[in-house]
């Protein structure tokens, strides 16, 4: 029997065109894939929300900022203080060693002027000591180091426990009354500075230790 006959698209006596397959015949009966495409692929997106974290250098909230400027205040009056305590140094001494001769007056009188002066320079040196050490442990403050809020307390209580004792001795007279008063003033300063930096949002920030936000890149592909 022979096969039925396979109709076409075409009329009678028109050549059939085969339908492209996306292959080409090759000598042996088999067929070879066309080309890969060879078009550009897509760029990659510029952004992503896994990128690292970047340090950024924030303002300090308005407590560590007012504990600040109220340390500064009290190094100001401090260091005024200071210089002032160094002026009146020749009227201060005489004070000085008449206060020491009312407690023994058995000895030369060089005896208590050398008296007088170390007792002087004693407190001159407790006194500069303590602000050169508050100035430091600002500065480690401003850092957000741990711990330094118990140094800054224990140097006011230096002050509380060595001032009036050592401006019973060396601050006399009417100029001593305006040392004792900076002195005071400074004191009162420092307290009132330790307790701002012990608010919230200041103790918050010193425990943050640094300040970041979630990094972003350029139209160039740079992070920042």
């Amino acid at each position: 029997m022979l096969p039925a006959p396979v109709e076409t698209a075409a009329g009678p006596g028109q050549a059939v065109e085969p339908k492209p397959t996306g292959t080409r015949p090759v000598s042996g009966g088999g067929t070879v894939a066309p080309p890969p495409d060879k078009s550009a692929p897509g760029r990659p997106p510029t952004a992503s929300a896994n990128l690292p974290p970047v340090l950024v250098k924030r303002t300090p909230p308005l407590p560590v900022r007012l504990s600040q400027l109220l340390w500064a205040l009290s190094f100001a009056a401090g260091t005024v203080g200071i210089v002032y305590f160094f002026i009146i140094r020749p009227e201060q001494l005489p004070l000085i060693a008449d206060a020491i001769r009312s407690v023994n007056s058995t000895r030369e009188d060089a005896t208590y002027d050398s008296a007088a002066n170390i007792v002087f320079w004693s407190v001159f040196v407790i006194v500069i000591s303590v602000l050169a050490t508050q100035i430091t442990l600002l500065v480690s403050f401003m850092n957000r180091k741990e711990g330094i809020r118990w140094w800054q307390l224990a140097t006011l209580i230096t002050q509380v426990v060595l001032y009036p004792v050592a401006l019973e001795l060396a601050a006399r007279g009417e100029d001593g009354v305006l040392l004792r008063q900076l002195l005071l003033g400074q004191m009162a300063l420092v307290l009132l500075a330790l307790l701002v930096s012990v608010l919230p949002k200041a103790l918050a920030w010193t425990a943050q230790q640094q300040d970041v936000r979630r990094g972003t890149l350029t139209s160039g592909g740079m992070m920042h």
